[in-house]
């Protein structure tokens, strides 16, 4: 029955694999990226972390927001809540569920809201009109299955629907995910293709494409220390990432154009350390290097970049918490609820 089971897993990923395949080949025209949201964290565990990160196991249903391969029947019941203060007035909220599906394998439902505040719209002549609140709104199933002990495979289904004013459009993207995951020398590896599909409404008869990605984690503990150190590779369908640097404020000459090799390495990498003295605390910190070169102006924050995120488990609740300020002008904060629902209903 299991050897069944797995086979249908296989067949599943592999068939839905080809498919999106083909669609991508069919939908290969020229078009904008859109929906750069999707690679915004609903964890704050994540978001401390450096933004992205495909390869920290832990028991929390938030951390399966980028690999579903980090999905397990251990969450059975698991559910999270999470809210983040982003630039300006912009808000986002969520929920999960995660309930166990067999001794092998689970699933998760969510609801992801983005919201940009409120903004002013005129006509030609600059005159104001009114006010509208753009939103995007993404709605996803997730299913996972142990493949052997330490192996896992994951698959995540999403309905994205994006509201501005008048116009509206639709998408349907996946996430595909694999971790290898060894306990006894603290060891995970993730492999993850993003937002895989495309959009079956337009806003209008330009194409936008979607933030398709393929990324690559590792995540080690340090042998008897609790300490675990992460590296994640992103932005693998491209090798150059430049970028304008403006220098200190003092050279006549403008903004040098960055497209070195090692610039290019480093804008596809993002560092992160764990301090996880015990399953109930654990502190974080990230670095994203593209980022930072991205809000690069001579007056910058020194903590564009970095962030930081610090969470505690208390019996059936935990709480995450992340800061990180991109840019001297952009504060943000984000917040993230588990529990147990189990523990309730026993």
């Amino acid at each position: 029955m299991q050897n069944r089971t797995h086979q249908n897993f296989k067949t599943i990923i592999l068939g839905f694999a080809i498919g999106v395949s083909i669609f991508l080949k069919m939908n290969a025209q020229d078009g904008t990226i859109a929906y750069n949201f999707l690679n915004l964290p609903s964890s704050s565990h994540i978001y401390g972390l450096g933004g992205i990160n495909i390869s920290t196991v832990e028991d929390n249903l938030n951390l399966t927001d980028q690999n579903p391969a980090l999905l397990g029947p251990e969450m059975d019941m698991q559910i999270g809540l999470n809210y983040m203060r982003y630039i300006g007035e912009t808000n986002f909220a969520g929920l999960k569920f995660a309930k166990k599906a067999s001794e092998r394998s689970a699933f998760s439902v969510g609801f992801q809201y983005f919201g940009y505040g409120e903004m002013k719209y005129a006509d030609e002549s600059g005159s104001v009109l009114g006010t509208f609140a753009p939103k995007d709104i993404a709605v996803n199933i997730a299913y996972s299955h142990d493949i052997n002990y330490r192996w896992r495979g994951g698959i995540n289904l999403k309905y994205i629907y994006s509201a501005y004013d008048e116009y509206s459009a639709m998408a349907l993207a996946a996430d595909l995910g694999v971790n290898y995951y060894n306990p006894e020398s603290d060891l995970s590896l993730s492999l993850v293709a993003a937002n895989l599909g495309g959009q079956i409404k337009r806003f209008n008869e330009s194409y936008d494409r979607l933030p398709i990605d393929v990324r690559l984690g590792l995540t080690k503990g340090l042998g008897s220390t609790p300490i675990r150190l992460s590296v994640t590779a992103w932005n693998l369908t491209r090798w150059e990432l430049p970028y304008y640097d403006p220098g200190d404020g003092t050279s006549s000459e403008g903004p040098q154009l960055k497209d070195s090799f090692a610039s290019n390495l480093f804008r596809h990498l993002i560092f992160a350390a764990d301090f996880v003295p015990s399953n109930r605390f654990h502190i974080g910190l990230g670095y994203n290097y593209k980022t930072r070169t991205d809000m690069s102006t001579y007056s910058r924050s020194f903590l564009s970049g970095f962030s930081i995120t610090a969470g505690l488990n208390v019996k059936s609740f935990g709480v995450d918490v992340a800061f990180a300020q991109p840019h001297t002008g952009a504060t943000t904060f984000m917040v993230n609820l588990t529990a147990n629902l189990n523990d309730f209903i026993k």
